[in-house]
């Protein structure tokens, strides 16, 4: 690996910024499952839907999630399968002795 530039060492922090927060650590783990909206999802993490929503914003701005509205509903889901991977290797991470 080539070593990186200031600005990927910023997106890198950043994108560490947003899986710290236990909040967004459990919706993004219930996106693993697919496509939600804010309704399941803040059922799900045992959250009011307007603080959902406004990690839902976070998330999505930082790319790590992104939506697609059928009809009256949005659905969010993952950005793409490196979420998936960095989540489940951290969780390597952590059970490894």
């Amino acid at each position: 690996m080539s070593t990186p530039q200031p600005e990927e060492i910023q997106q890198v922090t950043q994108m560490f910024k947003m899986l710290s927060d236990p909040t967004r650590l459990k919706i993004l783990l219930s996106l693993q499952e697919g496509e939600r909206n804010v309704t399941s999802i803040a059922g799900e993490v045992h959250m009011e839907q307007s603080a959902v929503s406004h990690q839902l914003k976070l998330l999505k701005d930082n790319r790590i999630i992104k939506s697609e509205r059928q009809g009256k509903t949005i659905l969010y889901s993952l950005d793409d399968k490196h979420v998936v991977d960095i989540l489940q290797k951290t969780f390597e991470h952590i059970h490894h002795r």
